[in-house]
């Protein structure tokens, strides 16, 4: 195992132009007293869109690295992987953020449900979990609803996870991931999964819940506030309680998958951390993107007609583009503005549409949601998309490292 520090951050990089810029945001952190580890994810379907390999991610996290010198830890995450694409990611990655998404309700053999029952059937009764009012009933059926609910998924867990083991070289940190499903875990769900996780084998050192409430791509939470701090400050006391009652690692912590730009919910998380002096992995990884979208805009002449080309080719290919993202954005076509005014667009116009700022009236989550997903038409154009990158690095890396530190570090860490 590779431990991860207390606060640790994904920084996503779809281009690979940009890392230099992020852990710009990171050092800039530490000046502030905000010690966060930095972890540059990327998933296979991103890599399939983009045309990249997992190994470029991490030269580009070693170049920047190079580039900062950086001297503290970092790590490069293959995200969301299952035992299909695993082994593309084995040699550069030391982060596995093992997704049993697609496993959860998948029915199990009677062997498999039976084990899983019975290695749970000694928490049976009522448990009091320190931070909770209400101690959890665990009852027989409790366990019986969790095997068939998730003894498939933490058993696709274990599987990837043990063959990470046999084939790694050198050691790595690893999440199990369970947010990209319909229904949010419970409290005592998440419980009895840890204690799953455990029995597996598993030396996880994060875990990613689903909540409560949309997290869009790209743009704030959509749900109620009050819900989720309950929810996520129950779950950061049952990670408290697991990490010491089946001994799973020291540095077990809540993951939260934010889909980018969750702001309304950072308060929230900072409370909870702060009452359990606990730790927290976040994932924000889309906003890099856009950022190089703004930095484009801003720089105006060439830089804009690109966003400007970008945005039109998106809004033609909506239908396909939406395909693969359906469960995590909400675009309203009605409320997309049409080719021909963006056309017409000037600098100042596209970057207020764009920038997530929700006190600008002429923010637009609905065209921000689209360009968030119209990465790939940027990929197909990467001739001249790459080009447009370094030519304006410098008002880009601006954007990348401002939004990295001013609209998430520093919320989310000091308030």
């Amino acid at each position: 195992m590779k431990p991860l520090d207390k606060y640790s951050i994904g920084i996503g990089d779809r281009f690979g132009h940009q890392g230099s810029a992020q852990l710009a945001a990171v050092i800039e952190a530490r000046k502030h007293h905000i010690h966060i580890t930095p972890v540059w994810n990327k998933s296979f379907r991103e890599h399939q869109i983009i045309g990249t390999r997992p190994g470029e991610t991490r030269s580009e996290a070693d170049k920047a690295v190079l580039a900062q010198g950086w001297t503290g830890d970092y790590f490069v995450d293959a995200d969301h992987i299952n035992m299909s694409n695993v082994d593309h990611f084995i040699e550069p990655c030391d982060f596995f953020t093992i997704d049993v998404a697609d496993a959860i309700g998948r029915e199990g053999s009677p062997e498999i449900l039976s084990a899983f029952c019975d290695n749970l059937s000694g928490l049976a009764g009522e448990i009091s979990v320190p931070g909770i009012d209400t101690p959890f009933h665990v009852t027989e059926k409790t366990i019986r609803d969790a095997a068939s609910r998730y003894a498939a998924a933490i058993g696709e867990a274990g599987r990837i996870y043990h063959h990470l083991c046999k084939y790694k070289t050198g050691p790595f940190a690893v999440e199990v991931s369970m947010d990209e499903t319909d229904i949010p875990q419970s409290p005592v769900e998440l419980l009895l999964i840890l204690k799953a996780v455990s029995d597996a084998g598993i030396e996880a050192q994060t875990v990613a819940p689903r909540f409560s409430g949309r997290f869009n791509k790209g743009v704030d939470y959509a749900g109620e506030v009050s819900r989720f701090a309950g929810e996520f400050m129950a779950d950061m006391a049952v990670i408290e309680y697991a990490r010491k009652a089946f001994h799973l690692p020291d540095t077990l912590k809540l993951s939260v998958h934010s889909g980018s730009d969750k702001f309304s919910i950072y308060p929230a998380m900072r409370e909870a951390m702060r009452t359990f002096d606990a730790g927290i992995h976040l994932k924000t990884a889309g906003t890099t993107w856009l950022e190089e979208m703004i930095g484009l805009a801003e720089a105006g002449g060439e830089g804009l007609q690109m966003a400007r080309t970008i945005y039109v080719t998106a809004f033609e290919r909506r239908s396909e583009l939406e395909g693969p993202y359906a469960p995590v954005i909400d675009i309203d076509p009605a409320m997309l503005p049409e080719p021909s005014e963006i056309r017409g667009w000037d600098s100042r116009s596209f970057v207020a549409a764009l920038r997530h700022d929700p006190g600008n009236p002429s923010y637009n989550p609905h065209f921000r949601q689209l360009l968030h997903i119209g990465y790939k038409v940027a990929a197909e154009m990467k001739d001249r998309f790459y080009p447009a990158l370094d030519r304006y690095s410098d008002i880009i890396a601006q954007n990348v490292t401002e939004n990295l530190f001013k609209r998430h570090i520093k919320p989310l860490f000091t308030g």
